[in-house]
């Protein structure tokens, strides 16, 4: 592995960034020689980016920590066609009042990871919309599309895993790719931008992108991607019980967030720190050195940084302390997330399925069922085992609440309305 001399590339590597890069040497070079300006791309398919995104967003942190500009590139446009990558079929298409509210709700979190202004490193948000939408068709095809080799498109392993299966590829999604590497093209001529990253699996999109450039005369562009990240266990990052963990306090609480990392295998203790939290190399060194159950110390200042990244300080203290007091001193903490159930529907009853699915604590029916044979479902710290068990207004506690759990890390709060 190269030793990069440059500090952005150093910091990247030593923290376990860096997967692949389409020229070490060069990008080194280029990162000791000037400022950089690098961006990510996010295609706005959700209201929030989710952990899986924080990886990529991290990077234009520590783009910015050491002197460079980052972009966050919005996928006004590209979000209208959606990106075929290792899916097994074509993503909903969204309208474009749809992609406008998801881009407004991805905005936030990068108002608390990144500096925004005038300056020559300070970071800013574009969209490709501004671009794509006022593309001519036949001149795009003309000017872009006749340097793009279907032979060589048809050999990436996101497209390759789909026909392989047999499963449809539409000329929409086919698409994508050339519009992805368009936009490298253009934030170079706007912008000034010579390196994108992004995850591993979109290798093939970005150097499509850097092959664009030399053949529409752009100066040499670069592409970084990182690793796709596995728990020790070989599961994917970013799953709850609940679904996907997002960024945006509105559909996943810092609360559950903070349990979320609270909650990482002892072996990824030492690889999460790294690349999700903003600690010193040496500090990291000495907390990954616990051993026994002090690792759960580790787990617990890993909680709290990469919850105050991405929720701030306070929410992430305030989230801690909350653990503390539910966990270790047995109080029933009032920072524990809750939902209001109208006290007409607690006073005829609501069937503890039903409840545990509205409360977030599952996806579905099922899963509550398959919880209460594993002896997980709690109300009010009692085992639950019967899945007709209604729950209801002889259940609100001392405190005017009803205190809903699943295993030992997560609980809800049912108020009466």
């Amino acid at each position: 592995m190269s030793e990069f001399k440059s500090d952005f590339l150093h910091i990247l590597q030593e923290r376990g960034f860096i997967h692949q890069t389409s020229d070490n040497a060069g990008l080194d070079a280029l990162f000791n020689k000037e400022t950089v300006t690098a961006y990510v791309g996010y295609d706005a398919t959700a209201t929030s980016l989710h952990i899986g995104n924080l990886i990529s967003a991290t990077m234009l942190y520590w783009l910015q920590e050491t002197g460079h500009r980052p972009i966050a590139l919005m996928g006004g446009g590209t979000s209208m066609v959606g990106d075929p990558s290792f899916r097994d079929e074509q993503r909903k298409l969204l309208t474009p009042e749809a992609i406008d509210v998801n881009i407004e709700g991805i905005k936030r979190i990068f108002s608390r990871i990144l500096r925004f202004g005038d300056g020559p490193s300070d970071a800013f948000i574009v969209n490709n919309a501004e671009w794509l939408l006022k593309l001519n068709y036949v001149e795009f095809l003309r000017d872009v599309g006749r340097h793009f080799s279907v032979n060589r498109m048809l050999s990436f392993d996101s497209v390759k895993l789909r026909l392989d299966r047999e499963q449809s590829l539409s000329f929409l999604e086919f698409n994508y790719m050339i519009m992805q590497g368009y936009d490298f093209v253009e934030l170079n001529r706007r912008h000034g931008c010579l390196l994108q990253m992004g995850g591993s699996d979109q290798w093939g999109n970005i150097i499509n992108g850097v092959d664009l450039g030399h053949r529409m005369g752009t100066p040499q562009l670069y592409a970084l991607t990182t690793p796709l990240l596995t728990t020790s266990s070989g599961a994917k990052m970013g799953k709850s019980a609940t679904g996907a963990v997002w960024l945006n306090e509105d559909v996943f609480s810092p609360y559950d967030f903070w349990q979320y990392w609270r909650n990482t295998e002892d072996a990824d203790v030492g690889r999460f720190l790294k690349i999700f939290t903003r600690l010193p190399m040496d500090e990291i060194a000495r907390l990954v050195a616990l051993g026994g159950s002090e690792i759960n110390e580790a787990k617990k200042i890993l909680a709290t940084e990469a919850t105050a990244i991405v929720h701030g300080r306070e929410a992430a203290e305030r989230s801690a302390e909350t653990a503390k007091q539910t966990f270790e001193e047995g109080a029933l903490a009032a920072n524990l997330p809750s939902i209001d159930v109208p006290a007409a529907e607690l006073q005829a009853g609501i069937g503890v399925l039903a409840l545990f699915v509205r409360a977030g604590l599952a996806e579905s029916n099922g899963k509550v069922r398959q919880f209460l044979k594993d002896g997980a479902v709690r109300v009010n710290d009692t085992v639950v085992s019967d899945d007709r068990q209604l729950i209801g207004t002889g259940d609100i506690t001392a405190d005017g609440v009803i205190k809903l759990s699943l295993g030992k890390k997560k609980h809800i709060l049912v108020r009466p309305a």
